[in-house]
């Protein structure tokens, strides 16, 4: 059993993936900002902890995670305000890495997107540009740290049931359910071989396990 740490934890697919953890056996700790969404939290199997990263400091951060053996992040500002989102995608999710490191917490999950990178190449006149920017920083951050990360970039999320198999790269579908996505992340924690590695992927037909080695 693995006690993990999921930041966003009333996201949707924070909420999905908190109950195929805790059938695996592991213990979730899910990091919410809104005290109000600790009942949905807690019906999903996870433990809620009421903390708002964009304000908590590196320390105030390692605090919260301390003790657990995995972070994953799946927090985001949602869009719309460029400067919230800078602020939650990217500076929160840096303080966030570099907590982990100080509080001995070495394995890392980055839910990314597909695409993402400094060659985004996302209009900077489009409200997507600051995100894009937000999150090409925190991956570039976390790829430099010692942590045992992986960046999953899945591309344009549904909310259709899950199928269990993916498609590896850029190329495909341009779609995946945030089922699979859940999916996805909890096989990453389980796979020794994703270890420091980029994962793009879209709704396939290769078993998430094979496909993501």
């Amino acid at each position: 059993m693995s006690r993990i740490a999921v930041i966003g934890g009333h996201g949707k697919i924070a909420l999905l993936l908190a109950p195929l953890l805790v059938e695996e056996g592991h213990s979730v700790t899910s990091v919410i900002r809104n005290p109000g969404h600790a009942a949905e939290v807690q019906a999903a199997g996870a433990t809620p902890v009421v903390a708002d990263v964009e304000q908590l400091d590196v320390d105030g951060i390692a605090e919260v995670i301390s003790g657990h053996d995995a972070i994953v992040w799946s927090a985001g500002a949602g869009g719309g305000d460029p400067e919230r989102t800078r602020a939650v995608d990217q500076d929160a999710a840096i303080r966030s890495m570099d907590a982990a490191t100080q509080a001995g917490v070495g394995r890392y999950v980055m839910v990314s997107y597909c695409g993402a990178g400094s060659d985004h190449g996302v209009d900077p006149d489009t409200p997507f540009f600051a995100y894009a920017q937000a999150k090409a920083a925190a991956d570039e951050h976390l790829r430099a740290t010692d942590l045992d990360w992986t960046v999953l970039g899945p591309s344009g999320l549904t909310l259709d049931p899950p199928t269990g198999s993916i498609q590896v790269g850029r190329e495909g579908s341009g779609k995946v359910s945030r089922a699979n996505v859940a999916r996805v992340i909890a096989a990453t924690l389980r796979a020794n071989g994703t270890s420091r590695r980029t994962i793009e992927f879209h709704d396939g037909s290769t078993p998430i396990g094979e496909a993501i080695g």
